[in-house]
Order: C-alpha cells, then structure tokens, then sequence
C-alpha cells in the first residue's frame, strides 16, 4: 500500500515561521508524502503514497488526524487520482470522490475539500486531461496554504484574548500535525508563548490514541514552548487549582448554533471548565462550521474500534474478550463556551446569531 520513504521534507520549501517546525503532509513529483503519526514520538517516519485508495486507509488508520489535514490530505488524493488518468481523453473521479468521502465520517473538512475538488474539476472541463490534472493540483496547493495562512490569522485573533503570565490547558492535537501548518488551538497557544503571555502549557493525554502525550507535547518539546503532560483524570485537579486561564480545543464540526464536535473527552472538559470558572475557547477554521446541521445533536458521531481502548499500540491492557465503547469524538453545547475562533473573526454569544453575521450566505 504505502512504504517508508527517503523522502527529506526539508528540501521542500514550505512556510515555516517563528516556533513552528513541523510540517506532516508534502506533495512532491506526484507523490504524497505523509508523517506517519502513529509512530510518534520514538519514530519519524514519511510514508508515500501514489493512489487515492492508498490515502484512504491513510486517513482511516490514523497515519494522518485532524480535521484540516484530513482535507488536505483529500485533496491530494485526487489530484494522485487525476495523475493515474493524465493520458486518457477525460477524468473519471468518481470512485476517487467515493473512496475519500467514506473514509472519515465526522470531520467535515474532509467534505468540504473534497467539493472544493469537485467544483474545480467542473470549472474546467473544458480544458484538456493535462490541464485539468494542472488545475487540481493547484487547487489541493491551495487549500493546503490557505489553510496555514488561515491558523496564522485564528493564532492572531486567539491570542488576543489571553492574559499576560496564563496557564492553558489543551486537548488532543490540534498543531502543525493537524493541519497544513501552524496550527488551530495550539496555533493560538504559539502566538500567544510568542507575545510573551504564556507560562505554562498543559497538554492532555487523549486517550484511547494519546494524540496529547506522544503529539502534543513532541511538538512543542520540538518548538521550546512549556509544556507539561497531563493524564485525563488530573484535569479536574489542575482546575481546582486555580492555575489554569483558558483551555484551548479545535473541532471537527461546528454546527449552524455553535455546539462543537471534537475528540473525545473535549465535552468533560467543557464542563469541568464551567464548574471552575475557567474560559473555554474552540478554535477551527470557517471551512469546519456545518451551517446544514442546526445542533450538534445532529453531528455524525463515528464509532471506532473497541480494540483501541482495550489495546495501546498493540498490548492488551484489559482482559480479553472485555467489551468496550470507542466514540472518537463528543459534542459540547455552546451555552459552555466562551468563544470560537475562526480566521474570519471572534465569535462570542449568541452563537447562532454572530455565526450567520460571520459565515452566513
């Protein structure tokens, strides 16, 4: 399917800037090379990848995570798509389309770069295959860079509203792994560290993949910001303590009302902040708002295997054949956070009313 590759990402130029050294996805002589994230931190490893069914298992195996790197990573696997046809007389996409848009349930990028895609190759039939290959190619570009000008913007914006000498609390991975670069949440955090406004960061673990403990904290180990590991049950305790200013999440949907569809473990969170009078902010870009979905009871909630939560990285820790439950993501209501952060604006309650101002056609 995919093999460890010798591919050196630093020969590539990309947009790095200031305490942001990680870049997982490049597209380099019609391949894409993908940052194994599975093996992080004790190994860094770029697989290749040359067919859209081979970026599919990708993103479903978790070689690839997060919301916007999953739509990049989409993009480019139609443009792989595009290239396996370049010398016939027309493109036929649709089985790429088909096989990419099932891979990911609830992470609405995904959609949204694939139609982006969609209406690109419809833009311009016209041309010949070569062309039409050209143009796709640069379209996944471009939302690959738009998407790392976007978190530069959200890492602005956020970071305003932090306070000098804080403490945040962060959830999953939401950095330069998660997106085309810089980051959504953790972009914020690094304009904040940048401006001299943070102290100390703590980084949740995120069980069942620990996305906190081996992505996190690598990636602002990697870029020197303060960062501590905390398991999922000392959040409570850290609150309690009256230390922490924000926690700080991104999202995989927002829904037209502001309730928010994050990993697992983000709704807890959410209600341990209210209870302690800590801020919660979401930060995502305008390409992860649902404005189909009015509530996020509605949020397609994808259900993982059981064999992530009874096994870590291969070894059993429960007892065999013990059933388990594996939601990857839960949804938290917008009457429990403080603000949400696009690169379009700061967005405080109501919700549904600034969110229509803000994104509505």
């Amino acid at each position: 399917m995919s093999n460890s590759s010798p591919f050196n990402p630093d020969l590539i130029n990309t947009s790095h800037t200031r305490g942001d050294s990680v870049r997982a996805i490049h597209f380099h002589n019609q391949k894409l090379h993908l940052l194994d994230q599975r093996l992080l931190p004790a190994q860094e490893i770029f697989l290749t990848f040359t067919t859209p069914q081979e970026v599919a298992c990708a993103i479903t195996d978790m070689v690839v995570r997060g919301a916007p790197a999953i739509g990049i990573t989409a993009a480019y696997g139609i443009v792989l798509a595009a290239y396996q046809q370049i010398d016939k007389d027309t493109l036929n996409l649709k089985d790429a389309f088909k096989t990419l848009a099932a891979s990911r349930p609830t992470a609405v990028n995904l959609f949204w770069a694939l139609n982006k895609m969609q209406s690109e190759l419809e833009n311009c039939l016209a041309l010949s295959t070569a062309e039409q290959v050209a143009h796709l190619e640069k379209c996944a570009h471009d939302i690959y860079q738009d998407d790392i000008l976007a978190n530069q913007s959200m890492g602005k914006l956020g970071a305003s509203l932090i306070e000098e000498n804080s403490q945040l609390y962060t959830h999953c991975n939401t950095g330069s792994l998660a997106t085309g670069g810089y980051g959504t949440a953790l972009g914020v955090i690094r304009s904040a560290f940048q401006g001299n406004k943070v102290t100390q960061v703590y980084a949740g673990e995120t069980r069942p993949w620990l996305q906190g403990a081996r992505l996190t904290a690598w990636e602002l180990m990697r870029d020197d910001i303060p960062v501590k590991l905390s398991s999922e049950g000392a959040a409570g305790q850290l609150l309690r303590q009256g230390n922490i200013n924000w926690i700080i999440v991104g999202a995989d949907r927002i829904s037209a009302n502001g309730d928010v569809a994050n990993k697992i473990g983000t709704y807890n969170l959410a209600v341990l902040a209210k209870y302690h009078n800590v801020k919660f902010m979401v930060v995502a870009p305008s390409t992860t708002f649902d404005l189909t979905i009015q509530h996020g009871q509605d949020i397609p909630i994808e259900e993982r295997p059981s064999e992530e939560v009874t096994k870590i990285q291969g070894i059993q820790i429960a007892p065999e054949h013990c059933e388990a439950i594996n939601p990857s993501f839960d949804v938290t209501p917008n009457e429990l956070i403080d603000a949400i952060i696009c690169e379009k604006g700061i967005l405080k309650a109501p919700f549904d009313i600034n969110i229509q101002k803000l994104l509505g056609k």
